[in-house]
C-alpha cells in the first residue's frame, strides 16, 4: 500500500490524467493545491476527486518556489497521510506534471521487494556541490510570494550535522515518515532550513543522512528526469515529448517528470496507452494471479 502527496498548481486536466494513472483503491491519496492558483482549479480539483474514495486535499497555502513553504506543505502532507491509514507502506511525493513509467501493481511489488528503503538522490554538499552552499549560509524568508535573500547575514549551520542535497522527489519508507512527523530532533532542522534558499532540495536529506535512517539509503530518486541548462538556474527538468517514447517506455524508473501537455500531449496519450495494455491483464480475475506472478518475476529479475 503507498500513500502519494502530489503537489499541484496548474493544468487540471493533466492533474486528472496523472492522478487516474495512479490511483489505486489500496493506496491513499492527499492534494495540495498551491493557493495562488486561484479557487477555480482548487474547485476543480476538489469535485473530480469527490468521485473517488481514500484522497483528500490538504489546506491550501502558498507553496513558493526556493522557500520552506515546500517543505512545509510535504510535512504537512505526510502527517495527514499518517492520519488517514496505518496500514501503507511507502510515500511518494509528485508534481502534478510528472507521470508513472510503470503500472501500479508494478510498483507496489517493486516497493515490497525494498521494504525499509529510503530513494532519494543525495549528494554530499560541502563536497560534491559547494557552489550551492549559499542556499544555507545566507539568510533566506518568504514575503508574500517570492522568496528574499539577505547575503549580509551569514548563517553557521547546525553544529555536528553535516549538509546534504539532492532534488525535491522522493520514495519514503512509513518509518522515515512517523520520524520526521514525530521526532523531536527534527525540530533543529526544521528551524533551521525554515529560512534557506531552495529548502526541499536539502531538508530531507540532511535529515536522512544525520540520523539512524542513513543505512536506508538507496541513491536514487526511481525518476526519469532529463536535466538541461536554463538561464540563471543551472538545469531544469526538460518537458517530454512523444521523440521520447522508447526511452520512457523502456526505462527501469517508476516515474518521469516532467511533462506539459501544451508542449506535447501525445507523449501522454502513449504513456496511458503502454498502462491501459498492462492494466488490461488484470482486470480479468481468472488472470489476476498469473500477472501477479509474472509482475513478481520481473522485479526479481531486475534485481539480478
Amino acid at each position: 500500500m503507498i500513500a502519494y502527496l502530489l503537489l499541484v498548481h496548474r493544468f487540471p486536466n493533466q492533474f486528472k490524467r496523472l492522478f487516474k494513472a495512479i490511483y489505486h483503491l489500496e493506496n491513499h491519496y492527499v492534494i495540495h493545491i498551491d493557493k495562488r492558483s486561484g479557487p477555480v482549479l482548487q474547485e476543480e480539483i476538489k469535485e473530480f476527486l469527490s468521485h473517488f474514495p481514500n484522497t483528500t486535499l490538504l489546506k491550501s497555502e502558498n507553496a513558493v518556489w526556493g522557500g520552506y513553504s515546500l517543505v512545509d506543505a510535504e510535512l504537512r502532507g505526510i502527517n495527514k497521510l499518517l492520519k488517514m491509514s496505518n496500514k501503507w507502506k511507502f510515500f511518494i511525493n509528485l508534481s502534478g506534471q510528472d507521470f508513472p513509467l510503470k503500472s501500479q501493481e508494478y510498483i507496489r511489488e517493486y516497493l515490497s521487494a525494498h521494504q525499509g528503503k529510503e530513494f532519494l538522490k543525495v549528494l554530499d554538499q560541502k563536497k560534491v556541490r559547494p557552489d550551492t552552499l549559499h542556499r544555507i549560509h545566507n539568510y533566506v524568508y518568504e514575503n508574500d510570494n517570492e522568496v528574499v535573500c539577505d547575503p549580509i547575514i551569514e548563517r553557521k549551520f547546525i553544529p555536528n550535522i553535516t549538509p546534504y542535497i539532492g532534488n525535491q522527489w522522493v520514495i519514503l519508507s512509513r518509518e522515515f515518515c512517523e520520524f520526521v512527523t514525530h521526532s523531536p530532533e527534527i525540530k533543529k532542522f526544521k528551524d533551521f532550513y525554515r529560512n534557506t534558499l531552495i529548502a526541499d532540495e536539502g531538508f530531507f536529506q540532511t535529515v536522512m543522512m544525520n540520523t539512524s535512517f542513513q543505512p536506508q539509503l538507496v541513491n536514487d530518486d526511481m525518476r526519469a528526469i532529463d536535466w538541461v541548462p536554463m538561464g540563471t538556474v543551472k538545469l531544469r527538468p526538460r518537458d517530454f515529448t512523444a521523440n521520447d517514447a522508447n526511452f520512457l517506455l523502456t526505462n527501469p524508473n517508476l516515474f518521469a517528470r516532467k511533462f506539459d501537455s501544451e508542449v506535447d500531449g501525445e507523449i501522454l496519450d502513449i504513456l496511458e496507452d503502454s498502462l491501459r495494455e498492462k492494466s488490461l491483464l488484470i482486470d480479468n480475475p481468472t488472470d489476476a494471479s498469473k500477472t501477479a506472478r509474472a509482475i513478481k518475476e520481473q522485479v526479481m529479475q531486475e534485481e539480478i
